[in-house]
């Protein structure tokens, strides 16, 4: 049975609901490292709907999903910072694309590991480098407070996207080359 594009649209929207949501609310358990800077393990989320789904789904999940963070974290929201997560999204989400979707079919090989993690160092580094620069120029933050935060985002985030994420990738390729075995019984 074909789908409508009316389908795919609904489908897309519920994916981005609910990786928003997981990325959003698990945004929630953290360890501060410095002000306003946490090593936050939902960044694996982010990096598995956007290494899933494209840099759409990536860009929409960290965007929104960075928000209802600082919705519930107490420290206000802010839309440089939500910037920065849906540019990880972004970079993470040509993941697919450049792979071919090999992990449709269940392949996730250490060559594919090493380049998830460098578009993971990649997105990190840019996204959350416009975020300090904007958090400089429009909230007159202090350069040096918002570089830091910058250096110290980069390297945990890749570091978390690099073990947690790494390890849902290979999940789900597994999952994928299981499911690719089945035979369809077309006899009834």
């Amino acid at each position: 049975m074909e789908q409508s594009k009316g389908m795919k649209a609904v489908k897309a929207v519920v994916i981005i609901a609910i990786g928003a949501a997981l990325y959003g609310l698990g945004g929630l358990i953290s360890v501060p490292v410095f002000a306003n800077t946490t090593i936050k393990p939902a960044m694996a989320i982010l990096a598995l709907f956007a290494g899933l789904y494209g840099p759409i789904v990536g860009f929409l999940v960290g965007f929104l999903g960075h928000w209802i963070t600082d919705m519930f974290a107490g420290w206000g929201v802010w839309p440089t910072w939500m910037l920065g997560s849906g540019i990880v999204g972004i970079a993470i989400g040509l993941f697919p694309m450049l792979t071919k979707h090999s992990l449709d079919t269940g392949i996730f090989s250490k060559k594919q590991v090493g380049f998830f993690i460098l578009l993971a160092f990649v997105g990190n580094f840019i996204g959350y480098s416009v975020s300090a620069i904007l958090d400089f120029l429009l909230f007159a933050e202090p350069l040096d407070k918002v570089v830091t935060q910058q250096l110290i985002i980069a390297f945990t985030n890749t570091i978390v996207i690099g073990t947690l994420g790494s390890l849902l990738m290979f999940l789900v390729a597994k999952r994928n080359k299981d499911n690719s075995n089945l035979i369809v019984d077309e006899s009834k």
